[in-house]
């Protein structure tokens, strides 16, 4: 089955009962039994819930996975990637990566003896010289967030083959019409589904796919003692906006091209970054590891190198929306030290390149010359 039929039919069954096309909304938290035991399939929501199962059973669908996970948010999916670990063992992580994941890794678990190296894993042997005894996790984000580089996720999984160590990878700038880590050897997927994968910027949720059934039942099991399970009535709306992912996709990719090229032959602009740009230094991974276009996501600093640019680029803007978050249908804008990322300290972020007049760009799907002529007006203010 090809991905624009995934995206609608994959892991997905009309409901058996009355052969609603839709899968109904199971508002419920507990379910009848037959005699002690002996139920249906479904006990407790907590445990299952059919359409949380439905919106799981279509995550793993468009990963190629064994199973899916859906949790109340992206971090809440990572907290349980966490927990398959024990106290001692430690962790490589790309030094460019979402605040929030920065902020969980640092200051929640590493009082719990998990030890984290952060490393720019442009070069994986900068990965591999960081390899001991007690690594368990490689925990990466392709392309990262925000200052999009590229990690080989096939050459990572490659050189930690057999030595017990799992991959995850965030692939939610990505989503999975883009790219999917697990055909690349990744052991585990992680989404923030409220990004790409719901689309619409009305629900908060996360995702985990499983390579294998026995892995997935581990982290089934951390999710259902810790309880950070999606609602029936977000695990109805992600499964929707799904079902258009790859649609939404492909004009993301086609208008996020667009501004970056746009941009870069703007003289008030110093650098974009997007790897569908031939200058990007990692164009050829991109074009190897990444398929149907490389997103909407675009990073640029200014010539002049002030914050204050900056930020009145970012005040005048009218279609663009200034707010956090990323992947819905409309076009918003973040200034990520001072916004999704303001929880890394300023030395941290000033050693990888997250400077104070660099501009993040989610593109969305409205008319490209509208999103043009709002970009060169902002500018010119």
């Amino acid at each position: 089955m090809k991905f624009n039929t995934k995206v609608i039919h994959g892991g997905q069954h009309h409901e058996a009962v009355t052969g609603a096309v839709n899968v109904p909304l199971f508002l419920t938290s507990t379910f009848a039994q037959k005699s002690p035991g002996e139920h249906s399939g479904y006990e407790y929501s907590r445990a299952a819930n059919p359409t949380r199962q439905a919106l799981e059973d279509a995550l793993a669908s468009i990963e190629n996975g064994a199973r899916g996970l859906a949790f109340g948010s992206g971090l809440a999916a990572i907290d349980c990637v966490l927990k398959l670990l024990n106290p001692g063992d430690e962790v490589i992580a790309c030094d460019d990566l979402y605040g929030g994941s920065y902020r969980m890794f640092v200051r929640l678990f590493e009082k719990y003896q998990l030890k984290f190296h952060f490393v720019n894993m442009e070069n994986t042997e900068n990965i591999t010289e960081k390899i001991t005894a007690k690594t368990k996790l490689i925990w990466l984000e392709t392309p990262t967030n925000p200052l999009m580089k590229l990690i080989d996720i096939k050459a990572v999984c490659q050189a930690v083959s057999g030595k017990g160590i799992l991959v995850a990878v965030d692939n939610t700038f990505a989503s999975p019409y883009l790219q999917n880590p697990l055909d690349l050897g990744a052991d585990i997927v992680m989404h923030s589904a409220t990004k790409y994968i719901g689309g619409h910027s009305d629900i908060i949720a996360g995702a985990l796919i499983a390579k294998t059934p026995e892995l997935g039942e581990q982290l089934h099991f951390i999710q259902f003692a810790s309880g950070a399970i999606l609602g029936p009535h977000d695990s109805y709306l992600a499964l929707r906006g799904i079902k258009t992912l790859a649609i939404r996709m492909q004009r993301h990719s086609e208008n996020g091209l667009k501004v970056a090229e746009f941009l870069q032959n703007h003289p008030m602009i110093k650098e974009v970054i997007y790897p569908g740009l031939s200058n990007h230094p990692q164009h050829e991974l991109a074009k190897s590891q990444m398929r149907n276009g490389f997103g909407g996501m675009v990073t640029f600093t200014f010539r002049s190198g002030k914050k204050e640019d900056a930020i009145k680029f970012l005040e005048n803007l009218k279609v663009f929306t200034l707010a956090e978050s990323l992947g819905g249908v409309e076009s918003l804008a973040n200034h990520p030290a001072l916004m999704t990322h303001a929880s890394i300290p300023a030395e941290k972020r000033a050693e990888i390149g997250i400077t104070d007049d660099l501009v993040r760009l989610s593109v969305g799907i409205e008319d490209i010359e509208d999103l043009l002529t709002d970009i060169d007006n902002a500018l010119k203010a």
